[in-house]
């Protein structure tokens, strides 16, 4: 259970990136930038095998990082929450001007080093759980993921389809309400007419009987 792959970009534009193991996480983590860009600021987890990619975009820039799935979600956003503390204090605003990897000389360090201690520090997790229980508070963790199709050219983001359910059982509880009360109308429209059938019924009886009988008895019923 460990991060394998970090990212710092603005935009497309890629600042540092490094990566513990050979894949072709790099090439997800464009993909997954460009979706980024029409994105507001948030916090975002894509699947792929059996890897989550979590980012996390702030003030135009993008922190992301790669683990395995099993890693959970808490301790790689803790991560990457480390990580833009780090990378602000460092640069503070040249960022935002500055060219593609600029600080991937100095900063990769960084990431290698961080990455190493949240994955294999036992105290990292005891120090940081209350840290990540905050933010957790703080940012609306979408649960479902998608993974990425087999030729990587389409991402989906977890809030289309969030938005999705929310309106489609918004819609069923309307037409639930709507059912209920239709069917409420058709019963009591169906007990009015029962009970006018019986009346109906019951007079048709009686005086059909009235009519077979001497008018004393009939009178006598009466």
């Amino acid at each position: 259970m460990t991060i394998v792959y970090a990212m710092v970009a603005r935009g497309s534009v890629v600042l540092a990136e490094y990566s513990s193991i050979p894949s072709n996480a790099s090439t997800v983590a464009r993909q997954i930038l460009e979706k980024m860009s029409i994105v507001a600021d948030s916090r975002i987890s894509y699947s792929q095998d059996r890897f989550i990619f979590h980012v996390t975009k702030a003030d135009g820039l993008i922190f992301l990082c790669m683990a395995d799935d099993t890693f959970g979600r808490r301790l790689p956003f803790t991560f990457l929450e480390d990580i833009r503390s780090r990378f602000i204090k460092a640069y503070g605003r040249t960022c935002h001007t500055a060219l593609a990897y600029a600080m991937n000389d100095e900063f990769s360090r960084v990431l290698a080093q961080q990455m190493e201690y949240f994955s294999n520090d036992p105290s990292a997790d005891s120090i940081n759980r209350m840290k990540g229980e905050i933010n957790q508070v703080r940012y609306v963790m979408l649960e479902n993921i998608d993974k990425v199709l087999e030729r990587g050219d389409r991402l989906e983001l977890l809030a289309d389809k969030t938005s999705n359910i929310q309106n489609r059982a918004f819609r069923f509880r309307k037409h639930a309400r709507q059912f209920r009360s239709t069917m409420c109308w058709r019963n009591v429209k169906l007990m009015s007419s029962l009970i006018l059938l019986v009346l109906v019924v019951a007079y048709i009886g009686l005086a059909v009987y009235c009519d077979g009988v001497t008018l004393p008895s009939c009178r006598s019923l009466i």
